[in-house]
């Protein structure tokens, strides 16, 4: 299914392999186009100046590093974004507080319930 010209895109930030690919082929099944992927955080920082993103889904925990300043770097774009972490929102800094979770592993449910919400606050 391709999806439509309008469509959101959504920039995926994560470095397991077959979530990156489960994704990539789910998004376009709700209506979402995906816009790119990143498995570090230098390469999504690389990737945000390239890309026309509207929505983003970033990992925690990126290999062992924190993905902060990528998140940090879409706030400062205004572009709506969530996590995503085996760990809840355990030791999420105080200045993420108001930033969906969404908790690992998660269904199709989950994530296109995750990502409509962001979309109500663009």
């Amino acid at each position: 299914m391709t999806p439509e010209a309008d469509a959101n895109r959504v920039f995926i930030v994560e470095d397991e392999f077959m979530l990156v690919m489960l994704l990539e082929d789910l998004l376009p099944t709700l209506g979402y186009a995906v816009a790119g992927s990143a498995g570090s955080v230098e390469q999504a920082l690389t990737d945000l100046e390239a890309n026309e993103i509207d929505l983003a889904v970033v990992d925690v925990n990126l290999a062992g590093t924190e993905s902060f300043p990528v998140a940090d770097a879409l706030r400062e774009r205004g572009i709506p974004f969530l996590f995503t972490t085996g760990y809840g929102q355990q030791g999420m800094p105080a200045r993420f507080a108001d930033t969906p979770v969404l908790a690992k592993p998660y269904r199709r449910h989950d994530i296109q319930a995750a990502l409509e919400q962001l979309q109500a606050t663009q």
